[in-house]
């Protein structure tokens, strides 16, 4: 009975578009933003005062709109 209750919360999160999404993971975000996941991980660790991701254990969740602010203030990635 909980496993199809864990299944039905997954899909729901999966039937969110990834735009409308206010994190995304690594891979998500490597795939939307055609940044490599190295490059994206790189970003996290040389940056640790920035806002655009919070940690969620020991994994990286990218702030998608934030994330998105940085990108246009930033000059080459």
């Amino acid at each position: 009975m909980a496993n199809s209750k864990s299944n039905a919360s997954e899909k729901n999160y999966f039937d969110i578009p990834v735009w409308r999404r206010y994190t995304l993971t690594i891979e998500e975000a490597a795939g939307y933003y055609h940044i490599g996941e190295g490059k994206l991980r790189m970003l996290i660790d040389q940056n640790p005062h920035e806002d655009f991701y919070v940690m969620n254990g020991n994994r990286a969740l990218i702030k998608r709109e934030k994330f998105e602010r940085y990108l246009d203030q930033a000059t080459a990635v």
